[in-house]
């Protein structure tokens, strides 16, 4: 049973003290694009941008791209034009913001033997910096970015830790792998509740040692002690659970997300690549997600919404693949038609009434249900689908 461990980084594996670290960082920057864009226009522009990142929901565009869009119009320029001075600052300046850091006891033992263990380790940070500032900062901590499984930042990433669909992203980055998971924070609000509200099991890095190492109650401590308790944990214990209405929605609204990074890029000879005979193509996966929301996920929501106790049919869409040779159609075409049905179906579940999520149906396969098991339907076809897909594309 391997466990996905997610470790926050700033305060957790590094005393990184935000609270003199932005400032230092603010300064920092405005002063080395001074020459280029004065203080007082930058840094309204960067804190903009910041608010902007925080606030996004949009799956279908990253951090970067939601950052960008605003900083470089609330500076008047053109998108990228500042790229080569950004990438000297994080290359050469922003390494000297280190000293305002400082390593945390624990951290590199903690991570060598979650390593060790063969765990999956992800570094779970806030990922509104670029890579290059994230991997500054994990070599501050005495560790080396190429060893971990996963690590979020503005370029790949579309939600912020304060989104539960942050944490569906990571799951689905990572082909979303059954077993237990834990998310390790020092921020409750936005390490731990959203985390919660996902489905997963957490642990408070507050740097006190737990009464019972083993009790719900107790999953606190320092890094010290979060290697002794997970030593003598239950892992069954850790085993996540996807069944409230926060996690439907987080997963629904990772999918788009996930599929776009999972896809970019892709030879076409990828794409239309068959593991086995009875095995699906990328692209016939994706055509069938997309199609399976236009015709089968909007028609079952819609006949919620137009009958009092709907029965709720299911066409079998496996035999579409070869019916409509969809091994012949353009991948990231499919992507992008998937995520605008996507969202649209978002939009409608977004503006329900509560009193919706309880209302009773008969479905054509699972008889006695309700529109929230139906929509619980929609995010574990999801998460099977992304699975799938993530071993196509392990084995190449």
């Amino acid at each position: 049973m391997t466990l996905t461990l997610l470790l926050d980084l700033d305060d957790t594996l590094l005393d990184t003290n935000m609270g003199e670290f932005i400032p230092a960082y603010f300064q920092a920057l405005s002063q080395y694009l001074y020459t280029k864009i004065s203080p007082e226009v930058m840094l309204p522009a960067l804190m903009s941008g910041t608010k902007l990142m925080l606030d996004s929901q949009d799956p279908t565009h990253t951090l970067q791209e939601v950052f960008e869009q605003e900083f470089y119009t609330k500076l008047g320029i053109a998108k990228g034009e500042l790229n080569r001075e950004i990438d000297d600052f994080y290359d050469n300046v922003f390494p000297s913001l280190k000293s305002v850091t400082k390593r945390r006891e624990g951290t590199q033992e903690l991570v060598e033997t979650a390593i060790a263990n063969g765990y999956r380790v992800v570094i779970a940070t806030d990922p509104l910096f670029p890579r290059k500032a994230i991997f500054h900062r994990i070599r501050w901590a005495g560790l080396e970015p190429e060893r971990f499984d996963l690590i979020s930042s503005f370029e790949t990433f579309h939600f912020t830790k304060s989104h539960p669909a942050y944490y569906a992203e990571i799951l689905g980055r990572l082909g979303w792998p059954d077993g237990p998971v834990l998310m390790v924070g020092n921020d409750v609000e936005r390490d731990l509740v959203p985390a919660q509200k996902m489905g997963l099991a957490a642990y408070h890095v507050d740097g006190t040692s737990p009464a019972d190492p083993v009790s719900d109650a107790a999953r606190h401590g320092d890094l010290v002690n979060l290697r002794s308790w997970l030593d003598s944990s239950n892992f069954l214990d850790l085993e996540p659970s996807f069944k409230t209405k926060d996690a439907v929605m987080a997963i629904l609204s990772s999918t788009p997300a996930v599929l776009q990074s999972m896809s970019a890029g892709l030879d076409p000879e990828i794409w239309a690549h068959e593991p086995t005979i009875n095995e699906w193509a990328m692209i016939e996966l994706v055509c069938h997600l997309r199609d399976t929301e236009r015709e089968v996920h909007q028609l079952q929501i819609n006949t919620f919404l137009t009958e009092a106790r709907p029965f709720v049919p299911r066409p079998d869409a496996a035999v579409w693949a070869k019916q409509r040779k969809y091994l012949n159609e353009n991948g990231p075409a499919a992507v992008r038609d998937f995520s605008k049905a996507r969202l649209s179906i978002l939009n409608t579940l977004t503006d329900l009434n509560p009193d919706v999520w309880s209302r009773e149906a008969r479905h054509a396969i699972f008889g006695p249900t309700n529109f929230m098991e139906i929509v619980g339907f929609m995010a574990d076809h999801d998460r099977m689908h992304i699975q799938q897909a993530w071993n196509i594309l392990k084995a190449h």
